[in-house]
C-alpha cells in the first residue's frame, strides 16, 4: 500500500506512510469452466444497448425510484471531499478501555516518511500517557473515524465502524441459573485462563486446503478429516463439572 500522507496533530503535522497492518491468509482460487478448466472471464455488459461496457464508460448511479437513477461521475465525488480531511486529523484522547472492540474494523501500521522528531514525540507520548488518538482521515474513497495507538514499539491505526453500523443492543440479563451452576462456570473459566497467544492460532482449515493441494498435485485423493465426537449432556450443572474435570485431566 505505502500510501503517503500526514497526521494533524493541533497545529504540528508529520509525514507519515501508511500500510496495511494485515496479510490476506486464505488460499486464492480462480474460477474455471467445469467443462474445460478454462479460466472464465468476466465481462462489464449493457443488456440495453447490447455491448461490453469500457471502464472509462461507467458512472455510478442511485436508484431513488424503480429503474430512476442520478448518476455520479469520480470528479462530482471529488467535490464532495474537504482537502483538510486527507490527512489524520486528530481530534481528542480517550482511554482505550472506553472503545467497545466490536466497533473495531481494520488494522494499519504508521511509520514516518523521513526522520522527523515530531513522529517520535507522539509515539512517546501515546506511550507514556496510556491514551488512544481518536482522529478521522480518509481511506479508500471514504471519511473513517479511526484509533491511533502505541503497540509493538509502532504506532497503529484501526479503522472505526460509524455507531450507525453496529446492530449491537444492549439485552437485559437473565438470572435463569442458580448460584451453584455460576459458582462451577467460575471454576472452569479460572481453570481454561490462560496468556494470550496468538502465535498458538493456526488457521487449520486454511492449512488442510494447501494440504489438499499438494495431494492433488501429486496425484492423491482427498479424504475427509474426522472430528472428535463430543459428548452430549443436558444437565447443565452436570455438564460444566465433567468440562471441569476433562480440563483437569488435559493438564
Amino acid at each position: 500500500m505505502n500510501y503517503q500522507t500526514n497526521i494533524s496533530f493541533g497545529l504540528v503535522n508529520i509525514p507519515v506512510l501508511l500500510n496495511s497492518a494485515i496479510k490476506d491468509n486464505n488460499v486464492t482460487f480462480n474460477l474455471l469452466h467445469k467443462k474445460c478448466d478454462t479460466r472464465l472471464e468476466f465481462i462489464r455488459y449493457c443488456p440495453h444497448c447490447k455491448e461490453k461496457v469500457k471502464q472509462n464508460e461507467i458512472v455510478k448511479g442511485y436508484e431513488y425510484s424503480d429503474n430512476n437513477y442520478v448518476t455520479f461521475t469520480s470528479e462530482e465525488f471529488a467535490k464532495l471531499k474537504n482537502e483538510n480531511d486527507k490527512a489524520i486529523e486528530i481530534i481528542s484522547f480517550v482511554d482505550i478501555n472506553e472503545i467497545d472492540p466490536v466497533y473495531y474494523d481494520k488494522s494499519y501500521i504508521l511509520t514516518p516518511n523521513k526522520s522527523t522528531k515530531a513522529f517520535e514525540l507522539l509515539k512517546e507520548a501515546l506511550r507514556k500517557s496510556k491514551k488512544v488518538a481518536i482522529a478521522k482521515t480518509y481511506l479508500h474513497n471514504r471519511l473513517y473515524y479511526v484509533v491511533i495507538r502505541f503497540g509493538y514499539q509502532n504506532i497503529i491505526m484501526n479503522s472505526l465502524y460509524y455507531e450507525e453500523e453496529v446492530k449491537l443492543q444492549k439485552e437485559k440479563m437473565k438470572k435463569n441459573f442458580t448460584e451453584a451452576e455460576l459458582k462451577m462456570a467460575m471454576q472452569l473459566v479460572e481453570n481454561l485462563t490462560d496468556k494470550f497467544k496468538p502465535e498458538e492460532y493456526k488457521d487449520e482449515y486454511q492449512n488442510r486446503i494447501k494440504d489438499a493441494i499438494n495431494k492433488k498435485m501429486h496425484g492423491e485423493k482427498i479424504t475427509k478429516v474426522k472430528g472428535k465426537k463430543k459428548k452430549s449432556i443436558d444437565d447443565l450443572y452436570k455438564a460444566l463439572e465433567a468440562s471441569l474435570k476433562e480440563n483437569h485431566a488435559k493438564k
